[in-house]
């Protein structure tokens, strides 16, 4: 009888490869639109739906020149508007969640369970409930055509799931830390900011690059309520490339939409640890 060899994990070297092989070959399905659309790119406008090959037949950066400079406003400046709207937003959750959860976790106050529980609840409303009473808010206020719909919200704890993602994390942080820190005459602002949150660093990267990466994508809220051009987000001038009454520019918009994925790339690649680490360490006791 012939006897497969078994290495120190515990399965053969041919079954390992086996499933290697099929890791990669999901990868490469799941991979394959992104991929498409980067090689895309740089094919010639007539090459784009001609051919399946990812490697273009006749390589050219003509899509990027027109997609940069091609609308009445540069795309750089929809970049630029993107840009500011997704760090403010990440700054006002960073500061509006971990105060919210700081108070439910460390706090003592009327009605705590009540309003944690109302804010769980906010979970469960879709987004489109509240949509036209928010929109005649903000009209009311003079705020339509503006960023601050989109900005303004973010500063006051409106993400009930990064409040809840905070809360499982400062529930693992030692409450010996709190009561040492009062003994020494710590008061809670002290505390929240000299203990909690340098012990939060990986929740609150977790917290910062997902609040990025959606404020980003988003490109229903920037519908709603940005009107001129020279307000649109990166994701609303993707939109402008493809017109249905007239003829659309698919090597501009690939080209476009490939540098719009650069910076989440790049912030995922460099906040990956942290980003790991705060999902793996949330709600785990220490």
């Amino acid at each position: 009888m012939t006897e497969t060899t078994v290495d120190a994990t515990g399965s053969s070297p041919l079954l390992r490869a086996f499933a290697y092989a099929a890791v990669l070959a999901v990868s490469f399905v799941m991979l394959y639109p992104l991929l498409w659309m980067v090689s895309s790119s740089f094919k010639p406008e007539n090459e784009i739906f001609s051919t399946t090959s990812l490697i273009p037949e006749t390589f050219t950066t003509d899509a990027y020149r027109r997609g940069w400079n091609g609308l009445s406003v540069s795309f750089g400046w929809m970049f630029l508007n993107s840009t500011v709207i997704a760090l403010l937003a990440v700054v006002g959750n960073l500061v509006s969640c971990s105060m919210a959860a700081y108070a439910f976790t460390r706090l003592q106050f009327k009605g705590r369970s009540f309003w944690f529980a109302l804010m769980l609840g906010t979970m469960m409303l879709p987004q489109h409930a509240v949509l036209i009473p928010q929109y005649l808010m903000f009209l009311n206020f003079g705020w339509v055509n503006t960023i601050l719909p989109l900005v303004v919200p973010k500063f006051l704890a409106i993400d009930a799931f990064f409040i809840f993602l905070m809360i499982q994390f400062f529930r693992g942080i030692p409450r010996d830390l709190d009561e040492a820190a009062v003994m020494d005459g710590a008061g809670p602002l002290r505390i929240f900011f000299k203990i909690i949150l340098p012990l939060s660093t990986p929740v609150l990267a977790t917290a910062a690059v997902f609040s990025f990466i959606w404020t980003w994508d988003d490109f229903f809220a920037p519908l709603i309520y940005l009107n001129d051009i020279e307000k649109y987000t990166a994701q609303l001038g993707l939109r402008t490339f493809v017109d249905a009454t007239a003829q659309s520019d698919w090597g501009a918009l690939l080209a476009m939409s490939t540098l719009t994925i650069l910076p989440i790339f790049i912030l995922f690649v460099v906040f990956q640890r942290l980003l790991i680490e705060g999902i793996a360490t949330t709600g785990m006791k220490r």
